[in-house]
């Protein structure tokens, strides 16, 4: 890999790209504030292992990123492989996500979020993508394979941003934000986040054009457009009536007219959050059932997030506090532009100079659908992390101080940060964050650099466990880890 492509890849969060290039700084053995919890390997030697699902006890399934594999891991050992997609793995896009139906066994239904290949092999080259190839589909579990049931929902991959610097006709080739977390809701809901795909549109919170956004449409969220969200689906993939833009997307439909509006209304209708940037952590906690998320800043503010129904992120007008706007517009006008592109903000039809100064602007320029609630992070980091998976460590297990706490791991393997563990603890209505440090009752930790520890020494839980896609709680109650560069760790208690 040429130090260009690196240094792009590394910049956009491609997380397998970031882990190969990145591995020396995380060969270091892992590292545990709490010397009374230790580290082990629960199955090596995988395949950029994105996600993980539990079917019974020491048993569980693992998607790989590149390969397009589900394999299935029995006590340690990789039992065989149960499916085999032909996936496109570019930067960050390939088999991702995963969920079991919340009956399952009974329902025996998995759901894989997956990058199509248009070449019907696997493949990393960033125009072998359908339009829409960014699929969730369901499969049923026979007890030792997976097999094709239906699609559930197809969303935006293909990426041509047309916006080289030095020539802004020529083309650029991208595959990054596609999001792809997959959780089922105590509501009996599937959960769905899709990151803005770099497009520039409503959901972007973007109503100044240019518009189209692109060669394919929008601004609106037509079914090209339909990305920078959280959607909300039933089971088989149709629409609860009870989403929280329901009734608004439907006059919003009307209001547009045609066939442009009926698709509009109808996607409008799906999602339950927008304005979301990109992200590759999404949760559900498990003792007040709400949602949280991570959020990755272009080059500021990264965001763990509290998600009410009807959220609004705010991106791209603000990330972090919109009290802050002005000092993220500062630092995303600073990093200036790359070769082939915007460093943070990826468009030039959207360069950090068009960044509200204020924070009154920037709230009169969000896409305000009715029923929408624009929504401060309940942490941000000032320069970025970046963070990744998280996940609530459920039960007493590894101590009754842990119990109900949020895991956030890291999106990035380098030497400044060989893979950072935080650790938040939930006030009483479990809503918001209680820190220790005086310097964080604002919510924001100002570090210094990017990877910069300072103001986040008290929420450190682990180190060196590099780049972490996925964090459950086991059905021992122990806390599982899921890394690209290869592994299954558990956290524990002797």
């Amino acid at each position: 890999m040429n130090k260009g492509i690196a240094a792009v890849a590394i910049r956009m969060l491609a997380l397998a790209v970031a882990a190969t290039v990145c591995l020396p700084a995380v060969a270091r053995a892992q590292v545990l504030v709490d010397p009374a919890l230790t580290v082990s390997t629960v199955v090596s030697g995988l395949s950029q292992p994105i996600s993980m699902a539990f079917i019974g006890p020491n048993d569980f399934l693992v998607t790989e990123k590149a390969t397009g594999q589900v394999k299935r891991v029995t006590n340690g050992v990789v039992a065989g492989v149960v499916l085999d997609l032909a996936v496109n793995s570019n930067s960050e896009r390939g088999l991702l996500g995963m969920a079991l139906h919340p009956e399952f066994p009974a329902v025996p239904w998995v759901y894989l979020y997956n990058t199509e290949s248009t070449t019907r092999a696997d493949s990393n080259v960033a125009t072998q993508v359908p339009l829409l190839g960014n699929r969730v589909d369901r499969f049923v579990w026979n007890g030792s394979t997976l097999s094709f049931d239906r699609n559930i929902i197809q969303l935006r991959a293909f990426q041509n941003d047309h916006n080289n610097v030095a020539d802004p006709t020529l083309e650029v080739f991208r595959g990054n934000h596609n999001g792809g977390v997959l959780r089922f809701g105590p509501d009996g809901k599937l959960y769905v986040i899709i990151g803005d795909n770099g497009r520039r549109g409503w959901n972007q919170n973007n109503l100044e054009g240019p518009a189209p956004d692109d060669d394919f449409g929008g601004p609106e969220p037509d079914d090209a457009h339909l990305t920078g969200v959280i959607l909300r689906l039933n089971e088989d993939g149709s629409t609860p009536d009870d989403n929280p833009f329901h009734e608004s997307g439907a006059q919003l439909g009307r209001k547009i007219g045609g066939a442009l509006g009926e698709e509009v209304g109808a996607n409008l209708q799906k999602v339950f959050a927008y304005g979301v940037r990109n992200s590759f952590g999404m949760t559900f906690d498990p003792k007040k059932g709400d949602l949280w998320t991570t959020e990755n800043g272009g080059l500021s503010f990264d965001e763990v997030n509290h998600v009410p129904r009807g959220f609004n992120g705010g991106w791209i007008q603000f990330m972090g506090p919109l009290s802050r706007v002005g000092e993220f517009r500062a630092l995303e006008i600073a990093a200036g532009t790359g070769a082939n592109g915007p460093n943070g903000l990826q468009q030039l039809r959207y360069p950090a100079t068009r960044i509200s100064e204020t924070p009154q602007d920037a709230k009169k320029r969000l896409f305000d659908v009715p029923a929408s609630h624009p929504h401060d992070p309940e942490f941000s980091w000032k320069r970025v992390v970046p963070p990744a998976a998280l996940g609530f460590i459920d039960g007493t297990a590894l101590g009754e101080q842990y119990d109900g706490d949020l895991i956030v791991g890291s999106a990035v393997a380098r030497t400044a940060n060989p893979g950072h563990l935080y650790r938040f603890r939930l006030n009483g209505g479990r809503n918001r964050f209680e820190f220790d440090d005086e310097r964080l009752k604002d919510t924001v930790a100002d570090n210094l650099a990017n990877d910069d520890l300072t103001e986040s020494e008290s929420l450190l839980f682990g180190r060196n466990f590099g780049i972490v896609t996925d964090i459950q709680t086991g059905p021992d109650g122990n806390l599982y880890l899921v890394g690209p560069a290869g592994t299954v760790r558990r956290i524990s208690k002797p």
